[in-house]
């Protein structure tokens, strides 16, 4: 092929591209303008407030809504070790502290750590006094904040951004809430993007709603923004079973044999020991039997309900003190299994067992 004709189809190419951007640029300025989004738009704010980083999963750690401790660390938790690694780790810190509820739980963090900002910046923190710091400028316990946590965009999302005064033009592929906060945030003033729609959101219930519009993503925003509760108090007791179920609840009492009484508690009496040597088997057909010295007692248990709100009613005449109907408040697994029951504030029994 000769040179001339090798340079011909060159520039052939090149216009073919250039008038493509062109008329891409062209479909994108004649789009309805109720479909452009500019930086300070109010659905653009609200995609932000999406995306921003949730400080309030970790609040057992820092006791604050507006940053994440970044994983891996290391804690003390009333006297024993652990290695943060995991969001599920949080729980053994929670276990530990749950053991007793007459002592003064304390955690200590193993410095330097790194927070993660709202706005996905890093900082290092060396001491307990600058994680202070920074608690002191996040907004309290269940105090408003400003992100949405009730609904998540999945990705990837495509994005097409404009901008007239510099006629430059692109699409653009998110992955992540980073990546599209930072996409917002960095956003000129004159720039202009649309959403390639259609799009996937997940609500708080795990359900999931696709949204092939502005307007239904307008309209999604408003009506699940506030549709949860976000969880920012910092009382990691209150939704200790947001998994539970009773199935769940009646596969680990019935495979395991000779549960134990390790807390007792009744009308604000501890009655820890009152129960000493008495074992329990718990059975698919509601039935429970109790043991102790030679002797034994009968009864029934029953659960209902879901998440944090199941009831589980036991009834073994002659041990008054297990009869209730109690709400189950968790089920923790580290080093042993134990199931814990309460009703209001004095009321509380917890088996617990060493099976596998």
């Amino acid at each position: 092929m000769s040179i001339n004709k090798l340079n011909f189809i060159l520039t052939v190419l090149c216009l073919l591209i250039l008038m493509s951007c062109r008329r891409e640029e062209m479909e994108f300025i004649q789009a309805p303008e109720e479909e452009r989004l500019s930086k300070n738009s109010a659905i653009a704010s609200s995609m932000k407030m999406i995306a921003i980083n949730d400080g309030s999963d970790d609040n057992i750690l820092d006791y604050s809504n507006c940053f994440n401790v970044k994983l891996p660390i290391e804690v003390t938790a009333n006297g024993e070790i652990i290695d943060v690694k995991t969001k599920e780790d949080y729980k053994i810190v929670e276990y530990i502290f749950d053991d007793s509820d007459d002592d003064t739980d304390v955690l200590d963090i193993t410095f330097p750590v790194t927070i993660t900002l709202e706005d996905f910046r890093e900082v290092i923190i060396s001491n307990a006094e600058e994680l202070a710091s920074y608690s002191q400028n996040c907004n309290g316990e269940n105090e408003f904040d400003d992100d949405i946590e009730c609904i998540d965009f999945n990705y990837p999302i495509l994005v097409s951004l404009f901008n007239p005064d510099r006629e430059t033009f692109g699409v653009i592929k998110l992955d992540s809430d980073e990546g599209l906060y930072q996409f917002i945030d960095n956003l000129h003033d004159s720039d202009y993007m649309t959403l390639n729609f259609p799009i996937t959101t997940t609500l708080f219930d795990n359900s999931t709603l696709n949204i092939n519009s502005l307007n239904e993503l307008e309209d999604a925003i408003n009506t699940f923004s506030n549709a949860c509760d976000e969880d920012d108090d910092y009382n990691f007791n209150d939704d200790d079973c947001d998994d539970c179920d009773t199935e769940m609840l009646a596969s680990i009492l019935t495979n395991c044999q000779s549960w134990t009484i390790d807390k007792l508690e009744r009308y604000g009496n501890d009655l820890d020991d009152y129960y000493e040597g008495y074992t329990f088997n718990f059975h698919e057909n509601g039935r429970v039997g109790a043991y102790w010295d030679g002797q034994n007692a009968y009864g029934t248990w029953e659960a209902s309900g879901e998440a944090n709100n199941i009831t589980v009613i036991i009834n073994i005449p002659g041990l008054n003190y297990c009869n209730k109907d109690w709400r189950l408040h968790e089920i923790s697994e580290y080093n042993e299994v134990k199931v814990d029951f309460r009703v209001g504030y004095n009321d509380r029994l917890r088996y617990n067992n060493i099976c596998d």
